[in-house]
């Protein structure tokens, strides 16, 4: 079985570099710095003429992710226009104040995406109870979860991963992210039986000094590096 790579990206340099690296699937978003946001009207446009398939993050706001009756309502407009625009399918979540899924607004949103492929991002970390939020996940129609297994980084938390995949049993696709390099994939693969794995194939590079010191950046910015990709993808192939 060929392991699937998805790649992360926040802007339109970073489509074009993993699609000539070689990924199977992007997930498009903006402000990866913060955990990713959704990308502007301008990326999504730009993602629909990508020859592979462009899933949308659909997160209105940084922090955490208990969004109230009008940030789901500003997120599902987000998504009709990701429909509109032709991708491929979201990403989404939403946790109540108790970390459990919120599965109104989760299924508003999915409603919303109809006809598209629907990823439950990694709230599902958070969340108190992995087994009851894939019951939870399946349920709604999602068609796979992201997670590091609740830990740091999916190597952290690669038997987790494993646990989850065996309460998943085939009915809805667990997808690892956090932390996973061309370097340490086959660990991963070894420990969880995936058919996916996600990252953002990313190196920093410096910003101007003087944008820096009026607190309009960070230091460094995470861009997409098509030889990661491609040397991941590699990795992935000769694994499978």
């Amino acid at each position: 079985m060929q392991v699937r790579l998805e790649v992360c990206v926040d802007s339109t340099e970073g489509m074009l570099a993993a699609v000539e690296g070689g990924a199977d699937r992007i997930e498009l978003c903006s402000a990866l710095e913060v955990g990713g946001l959704t990308p502007s009207a301008g990326l999504i446009r730009r993602a629909a003429e990508m020859p592979v398939p462009v899933h949308a993050l659909i997160r209105s706001r940084a922090g955490d992710f208990c969004f109230g009756a009008d940030e789901v309502a500003t997120m599902i407009e987000d998504i009709r226009a990701a429909r509109s625009a032709g991708l491929a399918g979201i990403v989404i979540g939403a946790a109540r104040p108790d970390g459990m899924l919120d599965d109104a607004a989760l299924g508003a949103m999915i409603a919303a995406a109809e006809g598209m492929s629907v990823t439950l991002h990694r709230v599902f970390d958070l969340v108190p109870d992995f087994g009851a939020a894939v019951e939870t996940a399946v349920r709604l129609g999602c068609e796979r979860i992201l997670t590091s297994g609740g830990a740091l980084d999916a190597l952290q938390g690669a038997e987790a991963i494993a646990a989850i995949c065996g309460r998943a049993a085939g009915r809805i696709g667990i997808l690892p992210a956090a932390g996973i390099t061309s370097a340490n994939v086959a660990s991963l693969l070894a420990a969880a039986p995936v058919s996916e794995v996600h990252s953002a194939c990313g190196r920093d590079v410096q910003m101007a000094q003087r944008a820096v010191d009026m607190d309009f950046c960070h230091p460094t910015r995470l861009t997409t590096d098509p030889a990661e990709v491609r040397a991941l993808k590699e990795a992935l192939l000769a694994l499978g």
